[in-house]
């Protein structure tokens, strides 16, 4: 077992874990943070998907004591209490979802592209975006809804 200190949503957590423990096991076992979907847990689906540093990375292909130094950013960590981040009302309104299961990845995936700068076109926000699979093919819409929230955050 292995005590680290993971950085997450601004907040610091102690924890004790078995080195083979991946950040997604960490967050959604060890700090009940269940908006990150375990999806195909080999990194192939992108439903898992966070942001480390700004950064996106599939959790379930890190370790958790890889992450100790990293701010990481999941889902529930986007907006204020009680807010949305200008992606997830961007996903309301033009319907980006329909069983939820890719929603999460999707949104944090779209937060990177936008913060990236690759909104220039659908085709490249297709482009960067095609490590986040969904299986409802809400594609069309997912595009549409980072465009608008790309055009609301200015970038």
């Amino acid at each position: 077992m292995v005590d680290i200190t993971l950085k997450v949503n601004g907040k610091e957590h102690q924890l004790t874990v078995e080195p083979r423990v991946t950040l997604l096991d960490a967050l959604r076992e060890r700090l009940d943070l269940t908006g990150t979907k375990k999806g195909c847990d080999r990194g192939e689906c992108g439903a898992c998907t966070v942001l480390a540093d700004d950064r996106r990375i599939k959790s379930c292909l890190t370790l958790a004591v890889m992450q100790e130094d990293s701010a990481i950013t999941t889902v529930e960590g986007l907006a204020p209490e009680g807010g949305l981040h200008p992606v997830q009302s961007a996903f309301i309104r033009r319907d980006a979802f329909q069983c939820g299961g890719c929603t999460p990845g999707q949104i944090m995936s779209a937060v990177a592209c936008i913060e990236e700068g690759h909104t220039g076109s659908a085709d490249e926000i297709r482009e960067w975006m095609s490590g986040n699979l969904c299986r409802c093919a809400c594609y069309a819409n997912i595009v549409v809804a980072v465009q608008d929230a790309a055009q609301e955050m200015h970038r």
